[in-house]
């Protein structure tokens, strides 16, 4: 049988996200505000139920398109708020148009979101071997540092739990525990998007 994290349990959906994308070092610009929009989403809520709502997630903010969701107006606002297939809460929906415009402004100061998250980790993913769930911190000097300075820039639903869970998503750190199959095959550099 094979060994995982206890925290994905045997949900198909959750058990997908572990086995294939949590950790996984990601330098993907689209993919990176894609999760921070997650991430600030899941605020207060299950990442199953995030999860559960990524793919209407993709479809109403434009595959994650940067771009095209800093010019989101006040009728797109109101459009996401009427949308059951998200999660409605109109300072969430606010955070991931001032996060696709400040995402604009961290491409023109920094090159790319990629070059401005990554060097709180010195481009390099941490390798913390946790023994167990109870050894995760939900936060840590790194991600308190990303938070004050995406907040800084204008990012929103970025505080220091936020951007831990980010980076733990993105692989900027790997947190899968002792004995999951996948601690090792991280570790050993596979499955690098």
């Amino acid at each position: 049988m094979t060994e995982r994290c206890a925290w994905c349990g045997n949900d198909p959906m959750y058990v997908a996200y572990h086995d294939t994308e949590w950790g996984v070092p990601s330098h993907d610009d689209r993919h990176l505000f894609e999760m921070l929009v997650l991430e600030g989403a899941q605020a207060g809520l299950s990442w199953i139920t995030i999860l559960r709502k990524r793919e209407h997630y993709r479809h109403v903010f434009a595959d994650f398109d940067a771009e095209r969701v800093a010019r989101y107006t006040d009728n797109d606002v109101m459009r996401l708020l009427a949308d059951p297939g998200i999660v409605r809460n109109r300072l969430k929906v606010a955070s991931a148009i001032a996060n696709a415009r400040a995402v604009l402004d961290a491409r023109e100061r920094f090159g790319s979101l990629d070059a401005l998250v990554w060097q709180f980790v010195d481009g390099v993913p941490r390798n913390d071997v946790r023994r167990s769930l109870a050894d995760v911190p939900a936060e840590t000097a790194a991600s308190r540092a990303m938070s004050r300075e995406l907040k800084r820039l204008g990012f929103r639903f970025v505080g220091p739990t936020v951007c831990y869970a980010f980076m733990q998503a993105v692989g900027m750190v790997n947190d899968h525990v002792e004995g999951c199959f996948r601690q090792r095959e991280i570790a050993a550099g596979g499955s690098i998007t």
